[in-house]
């Protein structure tokens, strides 16, 4: 029988932490029939021994290794790919640092199982999560101003755009054409301008937030730089072009 939902986690350097990622995964989870879907993103550390031992472990869980390294955006791509591939409805991104708490995943697939939303974000700024987790102040001000300009720029009113506690959809995910998104780390974002365009509001649920003594691979300046490039081909008309395509490949090509 096929699965009815799945987390999708892409995993880079993550060999020290992995194992303990996984095992905050509800057990309810499991017992509900997810599966978890791990992406070794060719990572130059142990990750992929430690997912394939987890994997080893239990029968839910699936592990992918990239061959090279794809981004956060192609590790997200492949583990989607696997999860409309094995039948799911329901898709959550979780990620392998343990910074978004697995522990509350059943509760945000909810609102998409139940057919109440398409696209769900855990939200690190509903109810103070971010300081109270944590967040660098730095990062939380560049955050915070990084949201008002997309809101302004695409009319959407979130209280962020860059959380990475993403959940989706079958029907969002064949609908939008997240296979022609960036590979990088702006890949979340671009799914909830493509959301927000397609007619998917994108549907925040507070979530608490911890920073601990992991470190980040996200350059914030780079990474800003690209939220500005996005802006500027959504201004250009490029996503609502991607989505046109798609539509109009899926006419010509229907299943």
């Amino acid at each position: 029988m096929a699965p009815d939902f799945c987390i999708v986690m892409p995993a880079f350097r993550a060999a020290d932490i992995l194992g303990a990622t996984v095992a905050r995964i509800p057990v309810a989870f499991y017992d509900r029939g997810g599966v978890l879907v791990i992406i070794d993103d060719a990572s130059p550390d142990e990750t992929g021994g430690v997912a394939r031992s987890l994997a080893a472990d239990h029968s839910a869980i699936r592990v992918i290794h990239h061959p090279e390294n794809r981004g956060y955006g192609g590790a997200q791509k492949t583990g989607l790919e696997e999860g409309l591939r094995l039948g799911c409805r329901g898709f959550a991104v979780v990620h392998a640092d343990g910074q978004y708490a697995p522990e509350l995943v059943l509760d945000l697939l909810e609102p998409i199982l139940s057919g109440e939303a398409d696209l769900v974000q855990g939200s690190r700024f509903l109810g103070g999560g971010a300081r109270a987790g944590g967040m660098p102040l730095t990062r939380y001000l560049a955050n915070r101003a990084l949201t008002a300009v997309e809101n302004l720029a695409f009319g959407t009113r979130l209280a962020e755009f860059h959380s990475g506690y993403m959940l989706y959809s079958r029907t969002l995910l064949e609908t939008v054409p997240f296979r022609s998104l960036r590979n990088n780390f702006n890949f979340d974002a671009e799914m909830i301008l493509l959301g927000h365009l397609a007619g998917f509001p994108c549907h925040e649920v507070a979530i608490p937030t911890h920073y601990g003594e992991e470190t980040s691979s996200l350059d914030p300046i780079p990474y800003g730089l690209e939220v500005l490039k996005m802006i500027g081909r959504h201004w250009l008309g490029r996503y609502d072009l991607l989505l046109r395509e798609n539509c109009s490949d899926r006419k010509e090509n229907p299943a």
